[in-house]
């Protein structure tokens, strides 16, 4: 089969939807602290629990969810192509971590990581939210339930037969999310990392 430019349109697009910082945005309507100034420093969700309050937090969790799964639904209206979809969400998930609008510094993509999975196959992405729900309430770490989520993602998309071309996309996310939260990993480790709610976190 012939390569088709066209489909370097679909990363990129993904790119520009995941650059879109909820977390930014949201503070900033709501006359919050920005999240890159206070606490871990970190434009997700979790901290802007701590510093904004549940409704900013919420808010931001969503819309960080959102623009992963309706960049994959996007794509999905043009193209059938597993390709074309894994690319797109790959592409969202990375505007996230280095969004174009500001400046290349954004989270650790949690949120986003769960939208494009939604986006891939729901039912492994509903799957790998209950694994982080079940994590969190037996262990009140965000960081460590998100590790433990992630890290299943893959196995639920083997397991609904997803194409090859989205697990390479969902590991390669999963790797990149284990490399933003490797201050989280050593704070748990050490026993210094913050239980969800907790004030001055160290480093989600």
């Amino acid at each position: 089969m012939a390569f088709d430019p066209v489909i370097l349109l679909y990363p990129l697009i993904g790119y520009l939807f995941g650059s879109i910082s909820t977390a930014i945005i949201i503070c900033k309507l709501m006359q919050l602290p920005d999240p890159r100034s206070v606490g871990s420093n970190n434009p997700g969700a979790t901290n802007v629990l701590r510093h904004g309050g549940k409704k900013a937090a919420i808010i931001t969790l969503f819309g960080d969810m959102l623009k992963g799964l309706l960049a994959v639904l996007l794509a999905s209206q043009f193209s059938t192509r597993p390709e074309s979809l894994a690319l797109t969400g790959l592409g969202a998930f990375l505007g996230h971590l280095y969004p174009l609008y500001f400046g290349f510094k954004g989270g650790k993509g949690v949120a986003t990581f769960y939208g494009v999975l939604l986006g891939f196959n729901w039912l492994a992405g509903l799957a790998a939210l209950v694994v982080w729900l079940l994590a969190a309430a037996v262990s009140r770490y965000s960081s460590l339930s998100a590790l433990l989520s992630a890290a299943s993602a893959p196995v639920f998309l083997w397991l609904l037969d997803a194409n090859t071309a989205l697990l390479l996309a969902c590991s390669l996310m999963v790797t990149l999310l284990y490399w933003r939260h490797r201050s989280n990993m050593r704070n748990l480790i050490s026993g210094r990392e913050n239980k969800i709610g907790e004030k001055k976190p160290q480093s989600q």
